[in-house]
């Protein structure tokens, strides 16, 4: 199975990696400020269960960690944005456009430049 996993192109990890990071986040967030007592423990424990599947993909990803570090950010931005509007409906102003876009700049910089 770990083959199989390790298979899947890495950028598909680490979207999977993000998504799992950010929807963790998400419903750790939502049960602290939304719930109270069994739905708040149930909603810790599965935004728990998230964050370590996050933890898990990212590094099943087949790529130096020094480089995944770029993409991973850069995927990281794009996806926490689009939870953010799902689940939170936050709509980014236009500096955490601006600062996103550089984000990731930075992070496909760091990924992909080739050093000679």
């Amino acid at each position: 199975m770990l083959r199989m996993i390790t298979a899947v192109h890495p950028l598909l990890l680490l979207l999977l990696a993000t998504t799992l990071e950010v929807s963790g986040d998400a419903l750790v967030r939502t049960a602290m400020f939304r719930h109270v007592g069994l739905a708040r423990l149930a909603l810790w424990l599965l935004g728990g269960v998230l964050l370590l599947g996050y933890g898990t993909f990212l590094n099943l990803a087949p790529v130096e960690f020094g480089r995944v570090v770029g993409l991973y950010i850069a995927t990281l931005f794009a996806v926490w944005q689009l939870i953010s509007f799902v689940a939170f409906r936050a709509v980014p102003t236009l500096p955490v456009v601006f600062g996103g876009a550089l984000v990731i700049a930075g992070g496909c910089i760091i990924t992909f430049w080739r050093a000679a």
